[in-house]
């Protein structure tokens, strides 16, 4: 009978090893601010459970409600919250594997640069068997980023730029009135401070950046590009286009004063969003927020506020890019047929120039057939086609229609080129 016993206790102990799981249980998290390039603060809800005793410990319940609250809120930078490190299925797929291990405390605190001394929020539940906890941590991204990447889980941000490139982006502030970005830029230093912020997240993720600083630019840009996309007056994107970058980002700033006693204090509120150039696509759009605070420079305002949205922004521009690169790489083509052929002429050179560009393309997107001008998106095999100007001949090689190609322009993402008679 003893031996009987014996054996359910360790049936029952193994059991209990069995399933009992490494992971968070409690799974709340909020983001509280994004501290630097590298780091974001998070507020955490814990559990603790007391299973071993019919009276709990504290000092058990305790334990385990911080121990739960630190692997909540490193779950909620993996996978909570609105831009998570790890978004696709087969990466989703990939961390299920290595979950219980990873979820292992010891492991979970070298991902923790600081947390509170102090519960935010501290509740006993269930009758006192088990106890509910909120707490502030510092969660490291980047070396929770170097983790994913060691073990394969998602791929390293260098790796694709070795392959085929991080996307460029270019920063300009949101034109006020008839004030075109540029001069913003050079005229206001609240504006410049915000461009500034934005650099350093961009820098730190190791993408091109692209802040454009001389007025001709945009002169020859608006003198050029309107005749031959017949786009809107809108500089940023078009400044963009011309300078070839794969996304724009643009911004804007108000900085808000009222009277809290005898103090005047002070708050930030910046708008970010970021935008796909070759089709103006919305990848993402944030508003972030400073602290009211007395006696501070609109620059610190700024910063913090600015620091807010960015990181989110630059979470969207990293998976949009993650998932357009599966299609190639793309490119704005713009080809204007010349009013020397008439209407029936120009339809049926648009549509060879269409299958020309069929033949090179993995993908083909058109954005506006008009009468004269053909305004397309391409997805192009890097390997196959390497340079622009690849594309630019094997588009005119295939090219079988009336008249011949000839290039207008042809920059790093933009591809203008005109049909005229032989």
């Amino acid at each position: 009978m003893k031996y009987l016993h014996g054996s359910i206790l360790v049936i029952t102990i193994i059991q209990q090893a069995l399933f009992a799981s490494n992971l968070p249980r409690a799974r709340e998290a909020t983001l509280i601010e994004v501290s630097s390039p590298t780091e974001v603060m998070i507020r955490a809800t814990g559990l603790g459970i007391d299973k071993k005793h019919s009276k709990p410990k504290a000092a058990i319940l305790d334990q385990g409600a911080n121990d739960d609250a630190a692997k909540t809120a490193v779950w909620f930078v993996l996978l909570g919250g609105s831009d998570p490190l790890i978004q696709s299925d087969k990466e989703k797929i990939g961390f299920q594997k290595i979950e219980e291990s990873f979820f292992i405390i010891e492991n979970i605190r070298k991902f923790i640069s600081w947390e509170a001394d102090y519960y935010d929020k501290r509740l006993k539940t269930d009758g006192g068997k088990s106890l509910k906890i909120e707490k502030s941590f510092k969660i490291n991204k980047n070396l929770l980023e170097e983790y994913l990447v060691s073990k394969s889980i998602i791929q390293k941000s260098t790796t694709i730029a070795t392959s085929v490139g991080m996307p460029t982006i270019m920063v300009i502030p949101e034109s006020i009135g008839d004030i075109a970005p540029l001069e913003l830029l050079s005229q206001n230093p609240d504006i410049k401070k915000g461009a500034e912020v934005i650099e350093a997240y961009l820098s730190a993720k190791q993408f091109a950046v692209f802040v454009p600083e001389q007025q001709q630019v945009l002169q020859e840009l608006t003198s050029t590009q309107f005749a031959l996309s017949g786009s809107d007056d809108d500089y940023s994107y078009l400044l963009a286009l011309s300078i070839g970058s794969d996304v724009y980002i643009s911004y804007n700033i108000s900085i808000s004063t009222r009277k809290v006693g005898t103090s005047d204090v002070k708050k930030a509120v910046v708008g970010c969003r970021a935008y796909e150039t070759t089709t103006g696509r919305l990848l993402g759009t944030e508003t972030g927020y400073s602290q009211e605070r007395p006696s501070v420079t609109n620059a610190a305002l700024i910063e913090e506020a600015m620091s807010d949205a960015v990181d989110k922004v630059i979470g969207r521009i990293i998976n949009y890019w993650k998932t357009d690169l599966k299609q190639g790489i793309q490119y704005k083509c713009i080809i204007n047929v010349s009013t020397v052929f008439n209407s029936d002429q120009a339809e049926e050179i648009i549509f060879a120039v269409g299958d020309a560009c069929k033949s090179v393309a993995s993908l083909l997107k058109e954005n506006t057939v008009a009468d004269h001008t053909y305004d397309i998106s391409i997805w192009v095999n890097p390997e196959k086609y390497p340079a622009v100007s690849d594309i630019y001949r094997a588009i005119k090689a295939s090219y079988a229609g009336e008249g011949i190609i000839k290039r207008v322009s042809v920059s790093r993402k933009l591809i203008l080129l005109s049909v005229e008679e032989e």
